[in-house]
């Protein structure tokens, strides 16, 4: 554990059970619009969506399957970079232009044998309150909706866009071994492959 980084989320450190939640994760899920991109859409003159990733958290989804924890994509947007960039990650569970959240979570962990409370869900607004309820531990970037962040246990630091699932795959990491080495696949020439 990396008790150094956990320091800095108090709702760690108030209820010891949230942090055998993290321990015990199989499964996070990812919203896209306001938490892996800030939110807003661009349009070309032809009408194409341009959307804004951060490469950091494309580091984040791809070393979480390394160590166990496999990473789903549900959002209600779909779009050629969307899926672009989840061809990229090698994002195996992505559910594009999804309105029902709910349906298509209760299907995923089904299909993957676990139990709701051994997933984590990230969002940012009220359509995430479809699923948080579900999981083991609801978390939120810092810019989130406020009904979000009263149902989130876990406020992230980062606010849309700028690194929200990086900080939530170190909080998995963390909570089972030292930074240091959960980074050390990453940094194996064929981490990138």
């Amino acid at each position: 554990m990396d008790a150094a980084f956990l320091s800095s989320y108090p709702a760690l450190d108030n209820d010891q059970g949230l942090l055998a939640k993290l321990q015990a994760l199989k499964l996070v899920v990812f919203d896209v619009d306001g938490v892996l991109t800030d939110g807003r859409l661009l349009y070309t003159e032809q009408g194409e969506t341009i959307k804004r990733f951060n490469v950091k958290d494309g580091v984040a989804m791809k070393l979480l399957p390394k160590w166990g924890v496999q990473v789903a994509v549900i959002t209600a947007k779909d779009s050629a970079p969307l899926r672009q960039r989840m061809k990229e990650l090698k994002v195996e569970h992505f559910y594009p232009g999804c309105h029902n959240k709910a349906e298509a979570f209760d299907e995923l962990v089904e299909r993957l044998g676990i139990t709701p409370d051994q997933a984590a869900y990230v969002g940012d607004d009220v359509i995430d309150l479809q699923v948080m309820p579900k999981v083991g531990v609801a978390l939120c970037p810092a810019d989130a909706h406020i009904l979000l962040q009263r149902h989130c246990p876990i406020i992230l630091s980062k606010a849309a866009g700028e690194g929200v699932a990086r900080e939530v795959a170190d909080m998995v990491l963390a909570s089972r071994m030292s930074l240091e080495h959960a980074y050390e696949l990453a940094q194996k020439p064929e981490f990138e492959k």
